[in-house]
């Protein structure tokens, strides 16, 4: 490729402040600030090295109180948590435990008799007494992901360390994570230290002060979460060049670049990038972060994700629906689906789309043709039932719930949607195993429940094909709406400019992708932030604290093109 790229693979929010490196200063400094009769509390998020945190603890205060040995029973813990877990390979139902669940009432009495000196362990906190130095190791669930594939961590309460990645996942998901974000966001003004563990035996501190300062200095600039990138059986070799990967991998299908509850944030503290969860941002504050109608409705989920598929010199992703609304409360405890749509960042001649039933087919032919394929009968002749349609750059095709679609090869799929994030029912894997040389799980009975067979070929082109309207123009920028469905929340915006443009955020958080262009620069009218530099394909957030910003293309750019997505109010 000519074009010189130069995305940022770790883009940090500079914060003014201490950080202490390596356990020895880091205990060193806790020893120093912890009172005569005072209980250290050391809370950790799952996903942690537990071991590596009590090995370093019991080496400089001696005997640690590990809250694992106050929770109930393993066999408990797993009859009580039963009903999220469910017997399913990949979905479970949202919990509606608290952390407290987990222990044994005479356990944290006893506990609390006995005043210890140093207490560590998710809900060490429940044990402490209200004077406590209170210390959180965190964990972003991109990294515990990671940690799970090498069968390295435990979950709450469960040593499940041996279990498949996909089930370890679940009980995070549906369970450990959810307990514990309750947990940690009421925790929050209170912790004196955060402790970042994400590379092993190199921990870095810093102070609550400078945590907090550098929340709310993000919650009032525009920013960047830490891009991840993962392979995929359909995987390309687009992400390669663009974003400066490993050119030995296979391939590259995936990048998260905004799913903030898997994300990671960095606070560059000294010139040292400290590493959090981005998801804290909205356990701090996802009122000034999403917008007050966006949170009176999302809460503490962040509802807009952005994410990169990669087929160029791959292959097709699944064939696969998303689930109703209705579906997906009812089965999963999940209040609002995952809706999306795919806008082409790139393609290749070739490039094409599978979207909505081709008119006519009958349904009853269509799913016995595809029980047939997943017991391996027969290959499914997916052009037979499905609307295959010639991609290229910049089309945007919508893909509200139930609707059938897939990604063919030659696509760089920028991948707008609402947040729930594994909610896919595959129905057709072209005969393909998973990376881990095993068939993966096809769901055409779920998918049967949710497939809307009135979206064919005739709705499909006059609905979710390039739906996209002019709004507003003038010298040297177009505005146009591209989507998404009425049936979807987000509301998506092009604009093309050579010239400033201005933005108003509207009481929603906006995430924006530079499509075209290889710099550009957000800046504020007012100077309420610095001015914030992006490059080609990144995706950024705008809080919604913003209000209004502009948007200009830089240095040696021309003209630019972005999207941007809000929700709608």
């Amino acid at each position: 490729m000519s074009r010189r790229f130069n995305y940022d693979k770790y883009p940090a929010t500079k914060v003014a402040g201490e950080v202490l490196r390596g356990w020895n200063s880091i205990l060193e400094k806790l020893s120093g600030e912890l009172a005569p009769n005072q209980t250290l509390v050391v809370e950790l998020y799952t996903g942690v090295y537990e071991d590596e945190v009590e090995q370093a603890l019991k080496k400089q205060f001696g005997d640690v109180l590990n809250t694992r040995s106050l929770m109930k029973p393993e066999k408990e813990i797993v009859q009580m948590t039963e009903e999220f877990m469910t017997d399913d390979v990949l979905f479970g139902y949202v919990t509606h435990l608290q952390l407290e669940d987990y222990f044994s009432s005479s356990s944290l009495k006893q506990a609390r008799l006995h005043h210890p000196r140093v207490i560590m362990g998710s809900g060490a906190t429940l044990v402490a007494p209200v004077d406590a130095l209170i210390v959180y190791v965190d964990m972003a669930r991109w990294e515990t992901q990671m940690r799970f594939r090498r069968h390295e961590v435990k979950a709450l309460g469960v040593d499940n360390h041996e279990d498949a990645p996909s089930i370890q996942y679940k009980r995070g998901y549906f369970n450990d994570w959810r307990i514990l974000d309750r947990h940690k966001s009421q925790l929050m003004p209170l912790v004196s230290w955060w402790i970042d563990t994400h590379h092993a035996e190199q921990p870095l501190m810093i102070s609550g002060q400078t945590f907090l300062h550098g929340l709310q200095q993000t919650l009032h600039s525009p920013f960047r979460v830490v891009p991840f990138f993962d392979p995929a059986p359909w995987g390309g070799q687009w992400m390669k060049d663009v974003c400066d990967l490993d050119r030995s991998a296979a391939n590259y299908g995936w990048c998260f670049d905004c799913v903030p509850e898997e994300n990671s944030l960095y606070l560059s503290v000294q010139d040292e990038l400290f590493e959090l969860p981005s998801q804290d941002l909205l356990l701090y504050d996802s009122k000034t972060l999403l917008g007050e109608p966006v949170w009176a409705r999302f809460g503490q989920d962040f509802p807009i994700r952005f994410d990169f598929l990669d087929t160029i010199e791959g292959g097709n992703l699944s064939l696969q629906v998303h689930p109703t609304n209705q579906f997906i409360r009812e089965n999963f405890g999940m209040y609002y689906t995952q809706d999306e749509s795919y806008y082409l960042l790139d393609a290749t001649p070739e490039a094409y789309v599978y979207l909505g039933l081709r008119e006519g087919i009958n349904p009853d032919d269509m799913l016995h043709d595809l029980r047939a394929a997943q017991k391996g009968e027969i290959v499914f002749d997916a052009d037979k039932y499905v609307n295959k349609i010639p991609a290229k750059k910049h089309d945007h095709f919508l893909i509200p719930g139930g609707t059938i679609h897939c990604s063919g090869a030659g696509s760089m799929v920028l991948e707008i949607s609402s947040t729930p994030n594994i909610f896919t029912f595959k129905l057709w894997d072209w005969q393909r195993l998973g990376l881990d040389g095993k068939p993966r799980p096809i769901n055409v009975e779920r998918g049967s429940h949710v497939i809307q067979w009135n979206r064919t070929t005739p709705y499909v082109m006059q609905n979710l094909v390039n739906h996209v309207k002019t709004i507003d123009s003038g010298e040297g920028w177009i505005e146009e709406k591209t989507g998404l469905h009425p049936n979807e929340f987000i509301e998506t915006r092009r604009h093309r400019f050579s010239v400033p443009v201005h933005h108003y955020t509207q009481n929603s958080v906006n995430v924006l992708n530079l499509l075209e262009g290889q710099e550009a620069i957000v800046e504020s009218p007012t100077s309420a932030f610095a001015p914030f530099v992006v490059h080609y394909a990144e995706t950024f957030i705008i809080p919604a604290s913003i209000g209004h910003y502009t948007i200009r293309p830089y240095r040696d750019t021309k003209e630019c093109v972005t999207i941007k997505a809000s929700v709608r109010i």
